[in-house]
């Protein structure tokens, strides 16, 4: 089942998208207040049967998405972690022994359809694909055979970055990844019934329609269920935090010279089995 968050009614809801609508389980389901208190209850496979069974939706074209998870507790992103990525830095390094980890905060994200802000302190808004993991229940050390039982479904990111802001500091991107609304999450989420998130998945990005970024999951090198287990390590992972796995090669900034994103861009990121996350790019106005 896809489920998505959005706005009806200017009211903040969620749903299960079905075709081209999406039925209002907010409106049906008034003590679940949000997806994430749907996937804290263990609430989603009965929603997904209260869904099939609904009267028809409201039409996707009509709907104002918010992020899929518009209130993650933990933002938790993952930096190059595609082999392909590694070797684009052109650098001599080894593989990494570890994943690099940094946080974004829930403000720095939009929905689907909405536009991503390019702020006027940098000319260096640049794209990034990715795979991202909902976690569906709490959990600390968790095992990597038991990393599945931990996904609550995937949805897609465009982790927004600004280039020059990620160099301000020697150890730390935090800068460059959190400028409000420079990135986006979405368009909905999909539980591991439709998807299985343990299989070979494949990102695409595309601006204005040109293919940049294409690769698939088996050339992570920090696969999902490593990337679960060793995050539980130090962190409390709770229902609704999301975790974006990595991009692969083919951002703006490696292009020579760099390509970076300018008003009236369109990104779209694709994750086949999910869907495709599109958002324009709109300047932001002080």
């Amino acid at each position: 089942m896809k489920f998505a968050s959005y706005l009806n009614n200017r009211k903040p809801t969620y749903g299960a998208v079905t075709g081209e609508t999406v039925v209002d389980l907010g409106a049906l389901n008034p003590g679940i207040v949000d997806l994430r208190a749907a996937i804290r209850g263990e609430h989603l496979q009965q929603l997904a049967i209260q869904a099939r069974s609904a009267g028809p939706g409201a039409p996707l074209s009509d709907v104002e998405f918010l992020p899929t998870i518009p209130n993650p507790e933990k933002v938790i992103c993952i930096g190059v972690n595609y082999a392909n990525r590694n070797e684009e830095y052109k650098d001599g390094s080894s593989a990494p022994k570890y994943p690099s980890v940094f946080m974004r905060t829930r403000e720095s994200l939009v929905g689907h359809r909405q536009p991503i802000l390019d702020p006027p302190e940098s000319d260096q808004l640049d794209y990034e694909g990715e795979i991202v993991i909902v976690i569906g229940k709490e959990g600390r050390r968790i095992p990597e055979a038991e990393a599945h039982e931990y996904i609550a479904g995937l949805t897609i990111m465009n982790e927004g970055s600004l280039r020059d802001f990620l160099r301000h500091a020697k150890f730390n991107v935090t800068q460059g990844k959190n400028f409000a609304k420079s990135g986006s999450l979405g368009p909905w989420m999909v539980t591991p019934d439709e998807l299985n998130p343990m299989g070979e998945l494949r990102v695409i990005t595309r601006v204005n329609g040109e293919e940049r970024q294409n690769d698939i999951t088996s050339n992570l090198m920090f696969p999902f269920r490593y990337l679960i287990s060793y995050l539980s390590t130090f962190y409390h992972l709770k229902p609704g935090d999301i975790i974006a796995t990595g991009t692969p090669n083919g951002a703006g900034a490696r292009f020579d010279p760099p390509r970076y994103l300018k008003e009236g861009d369109v990104v779209e990121v694709e994750v086949p089995g999910i869907g495709i996350l599109v958002n324009s790019i709109k300047t932001e106005i002080v």
